[in-house]
């Protein structure tokens, strides 16, 4: 159902109050896409696996109950990962699949690392 010229121009009227408050929330919201925030979560969910499979091989010798911590770490993201796939659809796994083969796996890393090192920066 087509909304009204008043429903219209009440939108537009909340769109541009929400872009002359805070433009760069606005802009993230405008260039954020689902393949985007689901291909960020699959990274840390790789990183978290990686994370727990050191710590369970560094800590099981020691301590049993340690390394079932790092196996339950390692579940955990494995399960967020798969759930994450889901979401993003064979489209989207299509999409991120051809960025990594252009930029490389190495590219792709380098361009997260600058990211978190533009947000430090940007609070000191």
């Amino acid at each position: 159902m087509p909304l009204s010229e008043e429903e219209q121009r009440i939108l537009q009227e909340i769109e541009k109050t929400f872009y002359d408050h805070d433009p760069a929330f606005a802009d993230r919201v405008r260039s954020e896409t689902v393949y985007r925030h689901t291909g960020r979560n699959i990274k840390w969910a790789i990183v978290a696996f990686v994370v727990g499979l050191v710590f369970t091989v560094a800590t099981f010798a020691a301590s049993v109950l340690l390394g079932l911590v790092g196996f339950a770490v390692m579940l955990g993201s494995a399960v967020y990962f798969e759930e994450n796939i889901r979401k993003m659809g064979r489209a989207g796994w299509q999409d991120i699949s051809s960025n990594v083969k252009a930029n490389g796996v190495s590219g792709s890393m380098s361009a997260m690392q600058k990211k978190l090192k533009g947000r430090f920066n940007k609070e000191n």
